[in-house]
């Protein structure tokens, strides 16, 4: 039964794991994301003052 359980404990590991690298890849785009949407906005400012 212990290997059973060190599987769990290891399973468990590698999915937090995971869990962080996902959360900070969602970090990663929203901020990419909200700089093209400023920038677009910033150049649509621009173009209308013009």
């Amino acid at each position: 039964m212990k290997p059973e359980r060190a599987n769990t404990v290891r399973e468990k590991m590698v999915n937090s794991k995971q869990d962080n690298t996902l959360k900070g890849a969602l970090i990663s785009v929203l901020l990419v994301g909200a700089f093209i949407l400023i920038s677009w906005f910033i150049v649509f400012g621009i173009f209308i003052s013009r």
